[in-house]
């Protein structure tokens, strides 16, 4: 077998077990509650030994920012939100219509993946504060997004001809946050599909002609 092979095998192997910790972690943290989770029970679910836990993460607040990171993105894959195709798809639409059109589902499937997490988040944070301090705190990157999206919107034809970057990214901001989506689709028990459909039907009466 060739060095490349090895290492390719190697490497697969790596990020299989890291896959593994992470849905274990994502599994017990889900059911059983951040605080109440230690990275041994990870282990086991994971059937890892708990020193590879904290050889790959370093420690359980670290683990919980992969957690939510990949949560994220979907994937573990190194690439920014703004980068990925879902995004540059739906900003490069040539009417503000079909911008929403494109990016209300992808920011959608965003928040249907974060939604089973957020409560571990807000008890992580409540448990242990330092947790907020995992994600910078000079900068909101969600808004950030919503911004860059709204910075494109506008210059689209059929947008509102008196509408400003600001307050485009405003009602994305607001429109498609998790809260939001929490509020209607766990609490108020609407579909995700619902959702969709309301949240792009309201973006495009307030943001285009």
């Amino acid at each position: 077998m060739t060095p490349v092979k090895r290492l390719n095998k190697r490497t697969e192997k790596a990020q299989e077990t890291r896959r593994r910790i992470i849905q274990a972690a994502t599994d017990l943290f889900v059911g059983d509650g951040y605080g109440a989770t230690n990275l041994q029970d990870v282990a086991d679910q994971a059937g890892v030994a708990v020193q590879t836990i904290y050889f790959v993460f370093g420690n359980k607040r670290a683990l919980l920012k992969e957690l939510v990171d990949v949560t994220i993105a979907g994937d573990s894959e190194p690439i920014a939100t703004m980068d990925r195709p879902w995004f540059t798809e739906a900003v490069a639409a040539p009417t503000a219509e079909e911008l929403l059109a494109r990016y209300v589902p992808g920011s959608s499937a965003v928040l249907e993946r974060v939604s089973p997490i957020m409560r571990v988040l807000e008890a992580a944070v409540a448990n242990d504060p330092e947790v907020s301090t995992l994600w910078p705190q000079d900068q909101d990157m969600r808004y950030v997004v919503q911004r860059a999206a709204a910075e494109a919107l506008v210059t689209k034809p059929g947008a509102r001809e008196d509408l400003t970057a600001d307050e485009a990214a405003d009602l994305l901001y607001a429109i498609l946050s998790p809260e939001l989506y929490l509020l209607l689709v766990r609490n108020r028990s609407w579909s995700h599909d619902t959702w969709v459909h309301w949240a792009t039907t309201t973006l495009t009466t307030q943001l285009c002609v």
